[in-house]
């Protein structure tokens, strides 16, 4: 019987999810790994981590995974890290109600369709730690991320309720909340933009032109963004400490914005936001 500790890393096929996956199978975990695609498999599989196609949208395929996972297990995990997420940019009156409806059936009602499957099996065992992967959008608003932003106020909050109804359970819930990372979101958040707002009809336009030239800046380097490294640290943290944190807010940025939100008149604090847009 495999005696490390167990866990379903979502999200592993790049950044900040193939980074954890990595690095926690580096440190003794034994990794299950999701991906979406057949040939982000290979080179996590070389490495001796366990993958599996999982897709959020695809309630069938949630539960294959954790009944794959759990076959595997003798039907123990010891951990849960909700990761797998996209970013739907554009401005909340040009984004249709499917797009909205896809946005969070991706960055929420998967993750919850997923979480409930392992929730029984780490009361069964009397501990467990579930750690979802949010933003500091989750927390501060920002403009032209309606649907991203919606999905993870969203998450901000059932998590947080879970976190109080599971207290006394042995399961522990955590929130990581980065700010800007290097990673592949910014490429997948352009590809989302282009795929389903229409540019060239809407009122906003001249701003959709100046919001997709960073976009796209901001895929030719990385200036100033933490590696994902930096959410591995808080990730290790809120499964291995005895008393793991409701949040770990990540970043500089992230981390000013939080504090600026306690601080100023709520008017003040949205218009200062408004002309970061």
């Amino acid at each position: 019987m495999d005696q490390r500790p167990s866990i379903i890393v979502t999200g592993a096929s790049t950044g900040i999810g193939a980074y954890c996956a990595r690095a926690l199978k580096a440190e003794g975990w034994r990794v299950f790994a999701s991906v979406r695609r057949e040939e982000d498999r290979t080179s996590l599989d070389a490495e001796g981590i366990e993958t599996f196609l999982m897709d959020y949208t695809d309630a069938a395929s949630i539960h294959a995974l954790a009944d794959a996972v759990l076959e595997r297990t003798g039907g123990r995990l010891d951990a849960l890290y909700n990761n797998g997420a996209y970013g739907q940019p554009g401005a909340v009156e040009d984004l249709t109600t499917d797009v909205l409806r896809l946005q969070f059936e991706t960055n929420f009602f998967g993750w919850h369709e997923l979480t409930r499957r392992i929730i029984p099996v780490m009361r069964g065992q009397g501990k467990g730690r579930i750690v979802n992967c949010s933003s500091i959008l989750g927390l501060v608003p920002y403009k032209w991320r309606g649907a991203y932003n919606a999905s993870k106020y969203a998450l901000e909050g059932l998590t947080i309720t879970m976190r109080m109804e599971l207290d006394g359970s042995g399961i522990h819930v955590s929130l990581i909340e980065p700010g800007p990372i290097r990673s592949d979101f910014m490429a997948n958040a352009l590809k989302a933009a282009e795929a389903n707002i229409d540019l060239e009809n809407t009122v906003h336009r001249v701003e959709y032109q100046r919001q997709l030239k960073r976009l796209r800046g901001e895929l030719a380097g990385a200036k100033g963004k933490l590696g994902p490294e930096a959410v591995h640290a808080a990730l290790r943290h809120a499964l291995t400490s005895a008393s793991p944190k409701p949040h770990y807010v990540l970043t500089k940025p992230a981390k000013n914005g939080v504090l600026l939100k306690r601080l100023l008149p709520s008017g003040l604090f949205y218009k200062i936001l408004g002309k970061l847009g």
